[in-house]
C-alpha cells in the first residue's frame, strides 16, 4: 500500500511538549527542514507501490533518515539509533513529538532502496538541488556551468589475493554441502587455515616460490572438493542443485581465470568488483567501481553522481554525466569543464572546456578554467565526510544508489555549512541593531 502521512491533529497533547517548543528553530537542521519539499517525495514515489495491504512507512522519515545518513557519515544501524536521541534529527524527519522508541527496523531502510532503485534515489538528489537554490547558498545562474570528473568509489572487500580467494571458496562450498547434507569426502578443514597461514608468512618474508607453491596446493584442495560436489550434485533434488549453482559458477570462473584475464573475480560476495589502476603512488589499484561526479563551477554544488560499471573511458561516459545534470536540474549546462582525460568525447551541444587548454579561451573562461580543479577536495569530503570512500551496499545498483546518496549528503553539508554561517554573522548585527535603534515614539 502507499507510503502513509502523519495525521493531522487538531489539539496538541497536553501531557507532552511539541518538538518546535523543545528546540531551537533557528538551528541550522531545523531551517533546512522547512527547505526541502517533501511532498515531492510523495508524488515521486507513490507509484511503486500498489493500493491494497498495509500502509508503508511515511516518505518523509525515509528520505530524512537517508539525508541524515549520509550527511554525518554513518551506517543505517547508526542512524537509526542516534534518531531516537536527538530531537533535532526527529524534527527534521517529521515528527510533533518526541519519540523514545526506534522510528523503524534498519532493513526496512535497505528494503525501500531496492523498492526504488537509483532512479528513485535522484530524486533526493534533485530535491538537495532545489534546497540549495531556496536557501540562497547557490545561485540558480551557477547551475549553467558545471565541471565533471571521475573517481574510484571502492568496495567494502579485503584485498584480494589467490591463496585468500580459494580458500574463502572453499569454505562457502564446505559450509553449503553441510547445510544441504552433502557428504564430502574430505573437507580439509584444517588443511585449508593451515596453507593459508604458511602462504601469508612467506609472502611477508618475501620467499615467493614458497608462496606459490602453497598457493597452488590450495587451488588444488579447492579444485578437489569441487570436483568431490559436481560427482555428487545430480544425485541430489533440484532444490539443492539451485542452492549451489551460484557459488559453483563463481568458484570454477576463480579458478579458470588466469594472471592477465581481464573481469578477473575478486571478491566472492561481490563479483562486479573491478580492479582500477589510478597511477598514485600510495594506492596503485583501486578495487570497486568508476563514479562520475558532476558540480557547478562556481559554488561547488553536486548536481550529478553516478557509477560506470565495466571502468569505460572518460570522454564516453561525458554525454552521459551531462544528460544525468539536465534530469535533474532541468536545463541543458551551457558550459562544462573536464581534464585531459575526457580527450575524444562526443558531446557537440555543449562547450567542453579541457585542462591547459588555450585556443578559445576568453577572461572568464579562463578564470572558471582555475576552478575546475575544485571538484577534488569536493571529492574528497564525499569520500572522508560521507560514505564514497567505501560502497557497503550489494550489487551494481547498489553501487549507483551509493554515489547518488553520497552526493545528496554533501550538498546536505554544504547547505547546512551554509545557514550556520549566516545565522553567525547577522545575528550580531540584528543584536546591535536592536541595541542601538531609537526607541519608539507612545
Amino acid at each position: 500500500m502507499k507510503p502513509q502521512t502523519p495525521p493531522d491533529l487538531p489539539t496538541d497533547d497536553l501531557f507532552r511538549h511539541r518538538l518546535e517548543n523543545l528546540i531551537d528553530t533557528r538551528h541550522e537542521l531545523a531551517k533546512l527542514a522547512a527547505l526541502i519539499d517533501w511532498e515531492f517525495f510523495d508524488a515521486q514515489w507513490g507509484e511503486a507501490f500498489c493500493e491494497n495491504g498495509r500502509p508503508a512507512i511515511a516518505t518523509r522519515l525515509i528520505a530524512g533518515l537517508h539525508y541524515l545518513k549520509h550527511t554525518y557519515g554513518l551506517s543505517d544501524e547508526q542512524v537509526v539509533q542516534r534518531w531516537a536521541e536527538n530531537p533535532y534529527w526527529q524534527y527534521f524527519c517529521g515528527e510533533r513529538y518526541f519519540q523514545h522508541e526506534l522510528p523503524l527496523n534498519p532493513s526496512s531502510l535497505t528494503r525501500w532502496r531496492q523498492r526504488l532503485g537509483d532512479e528513485g534515489m535522484e530524486s533526493l538528489l534533485s530535491a538537495t538541488i532545489d534546497a540549495a537554490i531556496a536557501s540562497k547558498a547557490v545561485k540558480a545562474r551557477d547551475l549553467k556551468c558545471v565541471t565533471v570528473d571521475t573517481t574510484v568509489q571502492e568496495k567494502a572487500i579485503a584485498f584480494p589475493t589467490d591463496s585468500k580467494l580459494y580458500n574463502r571458496a572453499r569454505e562457502r562450498l564446505v559450509r553449503l554441502a553441510k547445510a544441504h547434507g552433502v557428504p564430502l569426502r574430505q573437507s580439509y578443514v584444517r588443511v585449508g587455515p593451515r596453507l593459508l597461514f604458511k602462504n601469508n608468512r612467506y609472502g611477508y618474508a618475501r620467499q615467493t616460490r614458497r608462496m606459490r607453491r602453497t598457493a597452488a596446493k590450495l587451488k588444488t584442495v579447492l579444485g578437489r572438493v569441487v570436483r568431490d560436489i559436481e560427482r555428487k550434485l545430480p544425485k541430489q533434488s533440484a532444490s539443492v542443485q539451485a542452492a549451489f549453482a551460484e557459488s559453483m559458477a563463481l568458484t570454477k570462473r576463480l579458478l579458470d581465470q588466469q594472471r592477465h584475464d581481464k573481469n578477473k573475480l575478486y571478491a566472492l560476495h561481490a563479483p562486479e568488483v573491478e580492479c582500477i589502476a589510478k597511477g598514485t603512488a600510495h594506492k596503485r589499484y583501486e578495487f570497486g567501481v568508476k563514479v562520475s561526479i558532476a558540480t557547478t563551477n562556481r559554488s561547488n554544488l553536486v548536481v550529478g553522481a553516478q557509477s560506470l560499471p565495466g571502468s569505460p573511458y572518460d570522454g564516453h561516459t561525458l554525454k552521459k554525466a551531462l544528460h544525468q545534470v539536465e534530469r535533474l536540474t532541468g536545463q541543458r549546462p551551457e558550459r562544462c569543464y573536464v581534464d585531459l582525460g575526457y580527450r575524444g568525447h562526443d558531446v557537440d551541444d555543449v562547450d567542453v572546456f579541457k585542462a591547459r587548454q588555450k585556443r578559445g579561451v576568453t577572461r572568464t573562461i579562463r578564470r572558471e578554467l582555475k576552478r575546475r580543479n575544485a571538484i577534488e577536495p569536493i571529492i574528497g569530503h564525499m569520500k572522508n565526510d560521507g560514505l564514497l570512500h567505501r560502497n557497503y551496499l550489494k550489487g551494481v545498483e547498489g553501487d549507483a544508489i551509493n554515489a547518488i546518496l553520497c552526493g545528496a549528503g554533501q550538498n546536505l553539508r554544504l547547505i547546512l555549512r551554509y545557514l550556520r554561517i549566516f545565522w553567525l554573522k547577522i545575528q550580531p548585527a540584528f543584536i546591535q541593531y536592536l541595541l542601538l535603534a531609537p526607541p519608539r515614539a507612545a
